[in-house]
């Protein structure tokens, strides 16, 4: 039995704190923190289990050193924005513990994914003796490990990955985002990425699509290529890739939204002077747009996030889909939140489980792949996230 203290108190956090106050075997002790402490009583009041809730800013390292030696954890799940991992990594490293988050870092000026800063903390955490676990959500997360499993259990070699993520849901608002909505508008206005035969190659925004038909009667749906962190760490640890790619779904009520919002500059990320004041547009159109937390009593629809993987068994190829469908209604009826929270939220309790469990262990900075991924697929089919996988023959 361990003591977590989880920062940050969004819709992610509150599917965490839900799932980690199920298993109180594991999660004995719960700490919730966060810059405003009441949406971390909000989240408290939900639950039959009493946890502890505290105020603290992630980006300042001595108010988080504080709060780690006050309530002694046996490790941090990081729930709160990309922009401040190296600040909550910097406490973690100062107080010894473990340490696991959702998404990599951001810097605030820049709409950049990219692994190398928080990679340059492989031999602090070892010098310390200590192990920070990556991206412990679906995309990054559960896809890592989804073909980490695939190659184990399926393959020799896997030749080419794509990476297929479809929320097939509607909340009914005329624009809002499923996420924190500053993260979500850098993330699809920034420029698509891919890998092939060793190379990166940039595409403008959005501007691949294609068709896919999604399975259980979800049916045809327009895809966009984009770039997320995982193919950066997949490609480098399962080197025989050769193509590598993401793909999302828009509506186009989304995207007519979001082009109007970008001709007008409301999704620049730099400065400006309003009234006197410097302002950044995103910000404050994050202020404007519906908190995604309210979104959960009105969606519905399905997600459905898998990997569609090619490669080689026995000298024969071989064509492989493994993949959830996660219901919006059934997670708000479980922890409060639609299912895009759920399916971040999952893993990471996932993760932190096999951390304490000592299922996963060592010393460093790991992403998922790097672990036998069996007692996680194990765990997605017992606490609410079940896969399937379909072989393709053409």
């Amino acid at each position: 039995m361990s003591k977590v203290l989880i920062i940050g108190a969004g819709g992610v956090s509150q599917v965490v704190v839900h799932k980690c106050a199920q298993i109180p075997e594991v999660f004995k002790d719960i700490v919730l923190a966060s810059r405003n402490e009441e949406k971390c009583k909000k989240i408290a009041s939900q639950l039959n289990r009493p946890i502890t809730t505290a105020q603290v800013d992630a980006e300042n390292v001595p108010q988080l050193v504080a709060l780690i030696k006050k309530h002694k954890p046996d490790m941090l799940i990081n729930v709160a924005l990309p922009y401040q991992d190296l600040t909550i990594m910097d406490a973690c490293l100062e107080t010894g513990i473990n340490y696991l988050d959702t998404a990599n870092y951001e810097p605030k000026d820049e709409a950049k994914f990219c692994y190398k800063w928080q990679w340059d903390y492989i031999d602090k955490f070892k010098e310390k003796g200590i192990m920070a676990l990556l991206g412990s959500g679906f995309d990054p997360g559960v896809t890592n490990v989804y073909t980490a499993y695939a190659l184990k259990h399926h393959f020799d070699e896997i030749h080419e990955l794509d990476i297929i993520d479809c929320n097939a849901g509607s909340h009914g608002q005329p624009f809002a985002t499923n996420f924190n909505p500053e993260i979500n508008i850098r993330e699809v206005s920034a420029r698509g990425k891919y890998y092939v035969n060793g190379e990166w190659k940039e595409t403008d925004p959005l501007s691949v699509n294609k068709i896919y038909d999604f399975p259980e009667g979800i049916g045809p749906m327009k895809i966009y290529l984009m770039y997320h962190e995982e193919l950066e760490s997949l490609v480098k640890h399962i080197p025989t890739i050769k193509r590598a790619r993401f793909w999302m779904t828009f509506s186009d009520n989304y995207l007519n939204h979001l082009k109007v919002l970008e001709n007008v500059g409301m999704t620049r990320i730099d400065p400006v002077i309003y009234n006197g004041q410097e302002i950044i547009p995103l910000q404050f159109l994050k202020a404007l747009l519906p908190d995604p937390a309210s979104l959960g009593p009105l969606t519905k629809g399905r997600t459905c996030i898998g990997c569609l993987i090619k490669g080689i068994k026995e000298r024969k190829e071989v064509e492989y889909f493994v993949y959830n469908i996660c219901d919006h209604e059934a997670a708000y009826k479980e922890v409060q939140s639609q299912a895009i929270s759920y399916t971040t939220g999952v893993p990471a309790m996932i993760g932190a489980k096999m951390m304490l469990t000592g299922k996963w262990k060592g010393n460093g900075v790991f992403n998922m792949e790097q672990f036998d991924p069996d007692p996680f697929m194990d765990d997605l089919n017992k606490y609410g996230l079940p896969w399937k996988e379909i072989f393709i023959t053409t």
